[in-house]
């Protein structure tokens, strides 16, 4: 059974794009994070050993983030 996994949209606030990638790749660990163009500003790929985990961590991690300004996040359902 594959480990729940979700894409994060981030909207950070401007000028912190670099800070909150840093802070996602060296903190939380994310499997995967980019600055992108677009309406949002970064996409990061966060896996977990359960849905709670995934929730914390998208909850009181991403969300929680210091120059983050707001986040969408889809949960893969099927691969």
């Amino acid at each position: 059974m594959s480990r729940p996994t979700a894409f994060v949209m981030v909207n950070a606030e401007i000028g912190e794009e670099d800070a909150v990638l840093n802070f996602l790749t060296t903190e939380i660990k994310v499997d995967e994070a980019y600055i992108v163009y677009g309406v949002y500003d970064l996409v990061a790929k966060v896996s977990a050993d359960s849905m709670k985990e995934l929730k914390d961590i998208v909850i009181n991690d991403i969300r929680q983030a210091k120059g983050v300004r707001s986040t969408l996040t889809m949960v893969i359902v099927r691969e």
